[in-house]
């Protein structure tokens, strides 16, 4: 949410006596007058070098024959008595537009001021400027900074106090517009009873009252209340935003604020340290900061600010040390492969048709189908057999058991059977037929010769064992009576004692169904390869993609993938976001080339080792010269630089 920086300047006094805030208007706009975006002296770089330019005191004319003609002031030299032109010498600051900044912990500090000249100050006008951050190509409104004059800020208060003086206008008791006398005077002439109890706390309902006198309360109410101050009043409520609107011209800001430095130099200009936190982005190179605004008196501009010349923040980030070299895996290829899914049919008690129309039946049969398809016509692989599995769970006997597996086994297998013969022959139909080179015709599509193999699994036990493990709604107690169950090694016995057991319906109705699934394992093979196995190499796209995700300054992504690789990068992954134990733990293992003894020298700087700090410094100076210059970049070595004169000149 923007918030707003709120500065209140007592600037009475400021005025010169008799110049109306009208006339210094006038002369901001003549002069397009502005406030400065200039960067705060950084204790790291020399100060700004005041650089002489020249005012000469001199006049252009022109000649007879109308010529320019230069005439300047001149002086007799001491030494030679020859007249030369005399200039005056004035200071010019030259102010850095851009600055390197460091990103630290994935956040960026931009740090800058700014200077509102005196001439821009007035008691009488608040000026208000509005900063705008673009990053990415994207502009962002950054707090407001308001400075506010104290007759301003007692014109302000002024409409509130009017706005507060109409507001105790409006009536919240409704009783002060009645006529309370006159009421009073009907009720003891027409009413003698009721005028009676006057004094009486009992309640009277309306429809009590209307019974006994023909006139309900209300009524006599309504007759006796002053219609036209209930009117005025009403519309005194439904006008309460527009008289704010009316009295109060420009709100006080009163929420969002945010305290800052605020300083005022020598020639009256305020100085506003401003100081803005931004989170890392990928790909987040440089920031530009630029500055407008407007001066008010009450609800009208009087001058409208120009545009500042933006500032530009360059984020200096460890991701320059990435090592972008590509990685390759080692890589046995196969020439078979196995591929394994499972699906859930149901089957009726004791039967082992395959239905299409039992329970949920069909949208398993249908995602078999379409990767028995995605096989049949894949371009890498060829269909050599498919071995299907089924499983029962432990109802009935073992014998029984494994007889129905092995006939559901063989009923599925011969269902998809059917499927393959009729998926090639639909597509034999849409490929046509063509003629060899020999004259024989032959279909387009080539049908491989598929085996299906059955196997079954009587009673599926393991899968079991990890169900009731997993399973939170079982107490401790019921699965230590499941595992003294299971110890039996009698599977008919071992069933028939769980049947005992006060959670056997939660697993037979529960757990039971989801032990009853056919496997298929598809036998595949590479097309064109003759040698079982090849050994080959290629690129490591996960180690790559943890790399682009450090330039990207994705670095908890880039962590996520690199971890496992321990190596210079995963350190840089860890450095970046502060991780400096375990950045120091791989890097003491690799070789010292310029750039490990550069991001030593950080991290041991982070944990205060400056010794090491500085020695590992040094020493990727000497390796590569370079980073004497870095140096400047890293706070963390800066500061060793500064403390210990590090990067002098011998």
């Amino acid at each position: 949410m923007k918030r707003t920086v709120l500065l209140f300047a007592l600037l009475a006094g400021l005025l010169a006596a008799g110049c109306g805030t009208s006339r210094k208007a006038s002369r901001l706009q003549e002069k397009q007058l502005t406030a400065s975006l200039v960067l705060p002296q950084d204790r790291r770089e020399p100060a700004d070098p005041e650089l002489p330019h020249f005012e000469a005191d001199s006049l252009v004319v022109h000649d007879f024959m109308g010529r320019e003609v230069i005439i300047m002031n001149a002086v007799r030299d001491e030494e030679t008595g020859e007249m030369v032109a005399s200039e005056t010498l004035q200071a010019a600051r030259v102010t850095a537009r851009f600055r390197n900044v460091a990103e630290r912990h994935g956040k960026i500090e931009l740090a800058f001021q700014v200077i509102v000249p005196a001439a821009m100050q007035d008691s009488r006008w608040q000026v208000r400027f509005h900063p705008r951050m673009t990053v990415l190509d994207e502009e962002r409104e950054l707090d407001d900074i308001l400075i506010t004059g104290k007759d301003y800020r007692k014109a302000q208060l002024r409409g509130y106090q009017q706005y507060e003086r109409f507001l105790r206008s409006i009536v919240t008791d409704s009783t002060r517009f009645i006529d309370r006398h006159q009421l009073e005077i009907w009720i003891r002439r027409n009413l003698p009873r009721l005028y009676a109890l006057r004094q009486d706390s009992t309640e009277v309902s309306d429809e009590a009252f209307a019974s006994i006198y023909g006139v309900t309360e209300r009524q006599a109410v309504d007759y006796y209340t002053y219609g036209w101050l209930v009117r005025r009043n009403e519309r005194r409520i439904r006008d309460k935003d527009k008289m704010f609107r009316r009295y109060v011209k420009v709100p006080v800001q009163t929420e969002h604020l945010r305290l800052d430095t605020l300083l005022v130099n020598e020639a009256g200009e305020f100085v506003y340290n401003y100081v803005q936190t931004l989170q890392t982005r990928p790909r987040l190179r440089k920031v530009d900061i630029r500055l407008a605004g407007e001066v008010c008196e009450q609800e009208k501009i009087v001058y409208r600010v120009p545009e500042s010349e933006p500032l530009t923040f360059y984020i200096s980030s460890l991701s320059a040390f990435v090592d972008g070299r590509e990685r390759y895996l080692d890589q046995v290829v196969s020439r078979r492969v196995d591929v394994q899914t499972e699906a859930r049919l149901l089957f009726d008690l004791g039967d082992d048709r395959v239905r299409e129309d039992l329970g949920d039946n069909l949208t398993e049969i249908l995602q078999i189908r379409a990767m028995l398809a995605s096989l049949l016509e894949n371009q890498e692989f060829d269909l050599d057999s498919i071995v299907v599995t089924a499983h029962a769970s432990p109802e009935g006997s073992w014998q029984a058991n494994a007889a129905l597996s092995q006939r559901r086994s063989q009923s599925v297998g011969r269902y998809f059977e059917r499927f393959m013969q009729q998926y090639a022959d639909s597509a034999d139909r849409a490929a046509g037929i063509f003629l060899q080179l020999d004259g024989s015709r032959a279909a387009a599509a080539v049908r491989p010769g598929i085996r299906f193999s059955s196997h079954a699994v009587p009673e599926n036990w393991e899968q079991l064992d990890l169900l009731v493990e997993a399973d939170p709604q079982l107490s401790p107690r019921q699965k230590e009576r499941y595992r003294l169950r299971r110890a039996e090694p009698d599977p008919d016995r071992r069933e028939l004692a769980l049947r005992t057991d006060d959670f056997y319906p939660y697993l037979k109705n529960e757990l039971y169904p989801r032990l009853r699934v056919v496997a298929f394992d598809f036998r595949l093979h590479r097309r064109d390869m003759v040698q079982d196995t090849i050994h080959t190499t290629v690129l490591d796209t996960t180690y790559m993609a943890g790399v682009q995700a450090i330039r990207d300054r994705d670095y908890q992504r880039a962590l996520t993938l690199l971890r496992p690789y321990a190596d210079f990068n995963t350190a840089i992954a860890f450095c970046c976001l502060d991780y400096n134990a375990s950045a120091r733990a791989i890097l003491e293992q690799l070789d010292r080339s310029a750039e490990v003894n550069y991001m030593l020298a950080l991290v041991y700087a982070r944990q205060g080792d400056e010794r090491s700090a500085v020695e590992c410094y040094l020493h990727a100076c000497s390796q590569n010269g370079s980073f004497v210059h870095r140096g400047n970049l890293d706070p963390e070595i800066s500061a060793l630089i500064r403390k210990y004169d590090l990067n002098r000149e011998s």
